[in-house]
């Protein structure tokens, strides 16, 4: 489903130059992690089965094997389960993606385009999308291992995701809030070389979202490309 790779692959997030790890321990080994990965990755499975409403500010960069400097884009997020969630980017140019009841809308304001596309199961299970809506089970669907990697964030746990099943990524490296256990940084490595990262902040829960928030009006003369039709018949 490659209009989902292109909406969440067409930003994201690596903080240009984070400061190194501290030194390990005087004995040569890390300091002993409270939860084992496989705890951290199901209390953050359990973080967001309980959520109802979030939202947060999201930064999103790509890096690319073709590219000297990360594409950085920044904006807002809204989530309602059990399946509406819509991305709002402010900078560098306005546009949306809007998914909801399996379908993806993307709109981008400077061509003055609306794309609806049907979400396959497939999609929704290996990308920041199922982690959100809890469409994915980490222990099923991944090996999980401890992974320290270079953050400026404290009372973290970052852990290694390596999917069972050949996809997209190589593997996926996640860094979870202790204080809450939801999600605060995922770094998505392809197979590629290519490198996608979203970081969240100003994160809130249980907040009341208009309805509005998930219907996309579009200016009138706005090209629409329907994907969706072919899909139900």
């Amino acid at each position: 489903m490659k209009h989902l790779a292109v909406v969440i692959a067409c930003g994201l997030v690596l903080a240009a130059m984070r400061p190194p790890l501290p030194a390990p321990a005087a004995s040569g080994a890390w300091p002993a992690p409270a939860v084992s990965a496989e705890e951290a990755v199901a209390k953050l499975e359990q973080a967001l089965k309980a959520v109802t409403t979030l939202q947060a500010r999201f930064e999103q960069l790509y890096y690319s094997m073709s590219i000297t400097e990360p594409l950085r884009e920044k904006g807002d997020l809204f989530l309602q389960k059990p399946e509406r969630m819509r991305w709002d980017y402010k900078t560098p140019q306005d546009k949306v993606f809007l998914y909801k009841d399996g379908v993806l809308e993307m709109y981008l304001a400077e061509d003055k385009q609306l794309t609806r596309s049907p979400v396959s199961k497939e999609a929704l299970e290996s990308d920041i999308f199922g982690i959100f809506l809890g469409t994915m089970s980490f222990r099923d669907a991944y090996v999980v291992e401890d992974s320290p990697f270079p953050t400026d964030a404290t009372r973290v746990r970052q852990v290694r995701l390596t999917p069972k099943t050949e996809g997209d990524y190589s593997h996926i490296l996640l860094e979870i809030d202790e204080a809450t256990w939801l999600l605060r940084r995922a770094i998505f490595l392809e197979w590629a070389g290519n490198k996608r990262e979203f970081v969240f902040s100003q994160v809130r829960t249980g907040v009341r979202i208009p309805a509005k928030t998930f219907t996309l009006k579009v200016p009138a003369g706005t090209e629409i490309i329907d994907d969706t039709e072919g899909a139900r018949r």
